[in-house]
């Protein structure tokens, strides 16, 4: 934790940002952020298919509909976790968390039964009212919190954050406090659906109200993910109630992977801050864009900014595009190229007369 609370500082210590690096990793988080947690609940679309969408609007891809609908719905939830946690003087409620969970999931929708056997109704917005489970890696039923127990178990969970965020409870390091969160809040599982995306969410909205930079928890480590919340469940023990109480010690191996995750995340933007990488993606993507590993220098750098001169003005050319963005006129070239070969754009005509189309 001591080499985290130095790759703080420093992160403190630049704030604020240039406009413009801002605005690119908040675009890039944007990406990443949304397809990993909805990749992770098993949303289809590709990453690809994910930065056309929110770019965009571009839904002619061959996911399903809904697939669509709720990445765009997880987007607006982001941004609406961001605006309520740049408010830290209002408390969290548990209204805030129904409404954040209603937002996610657009409207109410039927559910096959794990047997395959029936279609049931999930309500969004609204507390669990049929009990929900999971099967653990050792292939055992492990149940969460009953819909009974579901209400006050949640009105515990709020009122703890507060009064730790108060001083009335003792206090916690940011990290553990937004883990601790994640992993009480996973053990009741208070909605039908969307409880992973909350739980993620929420513990960005911690990490936000103490300043700390969202972290991305990645589809390609998913394994790793489950394994680890299996590993506090074994420490917690079995009961709902004692999960959702759980402490520290009983959440360590979430909170040493957490801190990981922070500890990577600071390291790759103070390396992009100082120009030591051109681009932050922390996105392993196994489609069609060739994403790259978080801090890796990319060869992938301001594929947003073009897309976005491109669909300002179809006919825009390279050279135009190069005195834009400042960058030489083989690195557009290359640009350029990968963007055809990843099915982001192709060519409509020839050099004179012809436009850019933003493809699928």
């Amino acid at each position: 934790m001591n080499n985290i609370e130095k790759l703080h500082k420093k992160w403190l210590s630049v704030q604020p940002l240039k406009p413009e690096l801002q605005r690119r990793m908040d675009q890039q988080f944007m990406f990443d952020f949304n397809y990993n947690s909805n990749h992770l609940e098993g949303n289809t679309l590709t990453y690809g298919q994910t930065k056309l969408l929110l770019l965009f609007g571009d839904t002619t891809g061959n996911a399903s509909m809904q697939d669509y609908e709720e990445m765009k719905a997880h987007n607006v939830g982001l941004e609406m976790m961001k605006v309520e946690a740049q408010d830290k003087n209002r408390p969290l409620s548990e209204s805030f968390i129904r409404n954040l969970n209603r937002t996610i999931l657009v409207n109410d929708f039927y559910k096959l039964s794990r047997d395959g056997e029936y279609r049931y109704k999930i309500h969004t917005g609204i507390y669990k009212t049929r009990p929900n489970s999971v099967i653990t890696p050792t292939g055992e039923m492990f149940d969460y919190a009953s819909p009974e127990e579901t209400p006050a178990l949640m009105s515990d969970l709020v009122t703890w954050y507060n009064s730790v965020e108060t001083g009335s409870a003792p206090s916690l390091h940011p990290i553990e406090l937004a883990t601790l969160f994640h992993y009480r809040y996973i053990r009741i599982h208070p909605f039908e659906d969307g409880n992973g995306r909350i739980a993620r969410l929420m513990m960005n909205y911690i990490f936000l109200r103490h300043n700390y930079p969202m972290i991305v928890v990645r589809t390609d480590d998913r394994k790793n993910y489950l394994e680890t919340l299996h590993q506090c469940d074994l420490l917690s023990g079995k009961m709902p109630y004692d999960g959702a109480h759980s402490t520290p010690e009983q959440t360590k191996p979430l909170i040493n992977y957490i801190e990981n995750i922070v500890e990577t995340k600071l390291t790759a933007l103070l390396q992009l801050i100082n120009g030591e990488i051109d681009e932050l993606i922390e996105t392993k993507d196994d489609s069609k864009t060739g994403s790259q590993k978080s801090g890796q220098k990319s060869g992938q750098k301001r594929w947003s900014e073009i897309l976005d001169l491109i669909k300002e003005n179809p006919a825009i050319s390279r050279k135009e595009l190069s005195e834009k963005l400042n960058i030489n006129p083989s690195a557009i070239q290359k640009h350029i190229q990968k963007l055809k070969k990843e099915g982001f754009i192709e060519r409509i005509g020839g050099d004179r007369g012809g436009y850019w189309k933003i493809t699928n």
